[in-house]
């Protein structure tokens, strides 16, 4: 079975339409209690006029909450 669905980046908000490479991100929440995993999808590559991805700005948004977290 074939299911189709449609994927929306959960940094811009925006669709990814066929064609598009992206990225899944599996996130796990302990206030679930066992349920499975959900997840989280990105575009992987630029748009135009984008110096970075979604993936990418996401990620480095995620690594400077850490240093930031880290020198408090």
């Amino acid at each position: 079975m074939i299911v189709s669905c449609v994927r929306q980046c959960n940094y811009c908000r925006s669709a990814i339409t066929s064609g598009q490479r992206w990225v899944r991100e599996k996130i796990y929440d302990p206030t679930l209690n066992g349920r499975d995993p959900s997840y989280h999808c990105y575009h992987a590559e630029p748009s135009a006029g984008q110096e970075g991805s979604c993936w990418e700005k996401h990620e480095m948004e995620r690594e400077i909450a850490r240093t930031t977290a880290r020198a408090a």
